[in-house]
């Protein structure tokens, strides 16, 4: 029994050579390149045009159609596009579409020179923002339907594995080229890096039409309410009725759910204590004695490969555990990287030790981030994947903005030590919420399927 369980652990490998989930890699890295040319990137351009510090911070409002993707996600979700819908299907349309867009909204900010024209500038760059956004509402939908729910975590590793290589080519990648061109060149060579995606989108399937019945039901019920109401007839009841599924429906389908509210705490605060730890980390080295090309070579570099490890564990644990096994092991396991920050902040300068925190953290980090994604994809109905998934997505990024933006009013008066058992502390809620969530018999227990049931207990 032993040797079969190995074999099975072993088997969960495989998950990775499926080609929906390379193609999820590709499609991630489509989705983490442009981030950076509205933001690090673009910075460095800004700042060689001799454009005022003032302007250049006012260049952060650009990434605001990243948190607001959830507004307009619905219609994503629900709206067929002329021609494109009936020549790729739905999901595949609009990738189709919002990576065309996407290019061209990059060559635009390629050619609009910030040294002369920096509101044309900022518009193009508003562009690319919006239409990225866009395109990462299609890809979270696509990869949430193209797979089996024992695979979600496979994607989720592969989709941020793919974004992290994309932001690192439109990052380092890009400044290194900017060395040896123009900016315009350089962004019109991230630009055409895209078609990378968009030869992707094109080999790969459409996910299949599956029964869309919560909101099938809700136009149904809104079209008979209209129907008694004579002075709303015809066209416009139909497009009233539409409307209310599409935007509306989504998010009253998931307020059905028990304990929804529950549901939304748990993803704001798995990662608290995680985020809190990371929003003073440059800092915390610096103030300890280590030098920049210090921190350069073991927090980014080391701490990147870390990073990826972990999301490719992360993936790999969820196809032999389960979701709730691999959400338990992935939680306890970013909570205890922590202490680690606070023994290194006792011992002071060692770089080993370093070394062994940056890894340990990184790698329970990105094992936390391929199973909370996995958990998110899981909470979306079939009915309104793009929309709900935008929304969750979005609430998942309040501990790393909002939340631990207070890690330094923490951090002052209590000092690193007992700062970073602090942020050991600030993970225990949302393991108390994944345990009452997660109970046998809960209504909020998703249900899962785990690779091997002869073999492996089910969670």
């Amino acid at each position: 029994m032993a040797l079969q369980r190995f074999r099975a652990w072993l088997a969960a490998f495989a998950v990775y050579r499926d080609p929906r989930v390379l193609a999820i890699a590709v499609l991630g890295f489509a989705s983490g390149l442009p981030l950076a040319l509205t933001g690090q990137t673009l910075q460095a351009w800004l700042t060689e045009s001799d454009i005022s510090l003032q302007s250049i911070g006012l260049f952060a409002l650009v990434g605001v159609p990243y948190t607001l993707k959830f507004l307009w996600a619905p219609l994503v979700d629900r709206l067929p596009l002329p021609v494109l819908t009936r020549l790729f299907g739905r999901r595949r349309g609009w990738l189709v579409l919002s990576q065309l867009l996407l290019m061209l909204a990059i060559a635009a900010l390629a050619v609009s020179n910030p040294a002369e024209a920096l509101v044309l500038t900022a518009i193009c760059a508003v562009a690319v923002a919006f239409m990225s956004a866009t395109q990462d509402i299609v890809i979270d939908a696509w990869r949430v339907e193209i797979l089996e729910e024992q695979q979600l975590a496979a994607g989720a590793a592969a989709i941020v594995f793919g974004y992290r290589v994309g932001m690192l080519v439109s990052s380092a990648g890009a400044l290194y080229l900017a060395t040896l061109f123009a900016w315009p060149l350089v962004y019109i060579a991230m630009a055409a890096l895209l078609a990378v995606g968009t030869i992707t989108v094109l080999m790969v399937g459409e996910p299949a039409v599956k029964p869309r019945g919560d909101a099938e039901r809700r136009i149904a019920g809104a079209q008979a309410w209209l129907a008694g109401k004579p002075h709303l007839s015809g066209a416009f009841a139909k497009l009233a009725a539409w409307l209310y599924a599409s935007i509306a429906g989504p998010f009253l389908q998931f307020m059905t759910r028990r304990g929804w509210v529950s549901i939304l705490l748990f993803v704001m605060l798995f990662k608290l204590g995680d985020s809190l730890a990371g929003a003073l980390a440059t800092s915390f080295y610096l103030n300890i004695g280590f030098t920049k090309a210090e921190i350069a070579e073991v927090s980014k570099l080391y701490g990147f490969a870390a990073t990826m490890i972990g999301l490719f564990l992360g993936g790999w644990l969820m196809q032999a555990v389960g979701l709730y096994r691999s959400l338990w092991i992935c939680g306890f396991l970013q909570m205890g990287s922590n202490l680690l920050f606070a023994v290194l902040a006792m011992q002071g300068h060692d770089l080993w030790f370093l070394a062994l925190a940056v890894g340990f953290e990184n790698l329970a980090g990105g094992m936390g981030t391929a199973a909370l994604v996995a958990y998110l994809s899981a909470l979306c109905d079939i009915a309104y994947t793009a929309t709900q998934y935008a929304l969750l997505s979005s609430l998942s990024a309040v501990a790393r903005t909002v939340l631990s933006s207070y890690a330094g009013f923490v951090a002052a008066p209590l000092g690193w030590p007992v700062f970073f058992v602090f942020t050991t502390l600030a993970a225990i809620p949302g393991l108390l919420l994944l345990a009452w969530l997660t109970r046998r018999g809960a209504a909020t227990r998703i249900a899962t399927v785990t690779p091997e049931k002869a073999l492996l207990a089910e969670d």
